[in-house]
This record gives structure tokens, sequence and C-alpha cells, in this order.
């Protein structure tokens, strides 16, 4: 099993030098992600400066026919440094991710609107999207989400406090 690690390309919400790093490779369309988003956002809360959360898309475009474009519209967002607002208000409406919906986020942040609809699909965000999947393809990444603690696959169960245990267990 390879180990997985942050580069400086990644999306990342912590301290660079928090004991735990946890890395997500999730689909903006996947109900199980969409779970998983609130999840780890009480693990940010209870582990705090402990837990540095790192985000890469993993659109399964054969389940999901709007993951890809809601992948592609966080990583437009983050060309503006807004990729973290787009990336929660897209899992905090995650029913709603045709175009018109993302292009009305992007502007519900504060997104520039024809800046956002040229860069959105643009050659940057595009190789961004390949890159995790393609990073998540070399960890054998085989499903939403999936979760790496300092670099390895966490093959418990992160919908219970066995998650939360496991993390602790390494700060």
């Amino acid at each position: 099993m390879s180990s997985v690690k942050v580069s400086s390309s990644d999306h990342i919400q912590g301290q660079e030098n928090a004991p735990v790093i946890l890395i997500e490779y999730g689909d903006y369309q996947c109900p199980y992600c969409g779970q998983a988003y609130y999840i780890v956002k009480n693990l940010q809360k209870k582990l705090g400066d402990q837990l540095q959360f790192v985000f890469r898309n993993y659109p399964l475009q054969d389940l999901h026919p709007h993951a890809l474009h809601a992948a592609l519209a966080a990583e437009t967002a983050g060309l503006e440094g807004k990729f973290w607002e787009m990336h929660d208000i897209i899992f905090e409406n995650q029913r709603r991710l045709d175009d018109p919906s993302l292009a009305a986020y992007a502007k519900k942040i504060g997104l520039d609107e024809a800046k956002f609809e040229k860069d959105f699909g643009s050659k940057p965000t595009i190789n961004k999207v390949q890159a995790d999947v393609f990073s998540g393809d070399i960890a054998k990444v085989d499903q939403t989400p999936s979760f790496f603690v300092n670099g390895k696959l966490f093959e418990g169960d992160w919908t219970t406090n066995e998650f939360l245990e496991f993390l602790e267990a390494h700060i």
C-alpha cells in the first residue's frame, strides 16, 4: 500500500505541524461524503490544532453526473482563494449541483461572476482535479470517502467514535 503525502498543491486546513494529517478523497455528490463532511467538521472542532485536514477531489462520474462539475467549481473558487467556502456550500447544498446552482453558490460566496464563468473548466482546474484523481488511483482509492491518516488508509468505521479514537491515538 502506498503512502499518501500532502503536497503544495493541496487545499489544507489546520496547522502545518499538526500531529494528525487527515486526507479525504471525496466526491461532492456522494451521499456518504455528504455525511463525512459533517463528521470531519466535528473532528476539526474536537481536535483543533492537533488536526490538519486535506480534501482531494475524487469524482465518481459513472455514479454521480454532477460530481465533476462540482469539483471544477470548487477548484475554480480556489483560484480566487475561496476553495473552502465553495467546498462547504457545495456539501451543504448537495442535492442541487447543476451548473446554474454552482454559479449561484459562486455568487453567494462573493466570487467574481464573470471570472468564475471564464475559469470554470479551465486547464488549471481540470489539471488539479485530474491530479487529485491520479493520486487517488495510485493510493488505490476504490470508494468515497476514503480517508488517509498520516499517510495510511484508515480502514475502520469513520461513522462512529472509532474514527475519533483512532485520530486521538496519533496525537
